[in-house]
């Protein structure tokens, strides 16, 4: 290891706005044991494929269908 670096040229991080944020959310064990078993096919990470799923419904405007009585 260097004693000092140069961070003169250094550049920000042009993939900070891309990163992921933690958060918590209340699922039904259904919902994640589907998601679980379709990652274990597909071999990913559980949760990546949540996100993936979640991110194609954001971009595609998609609504859920909420008939309230």
């Amino acid at each position: 290891m260097r004693k000092e670096y140069d961070f003169s040229k250094a550049k920000p991080n042009p993939y900070v706005g891309k990163l992921k944020r933690q958060i918590t959310i209340r699922l039904e064990t259904s919902t994640i044991d589907y998601f679980k078993d379709l990652a274990k096919e597909l071999g990913i990470p559980y949760q990546n494929l949540m996100n993936m799923y979640l991110r194609e419904c954001a971009l595609a405007a998609k609504r859920p269908a909420l008939k309230w009585s």
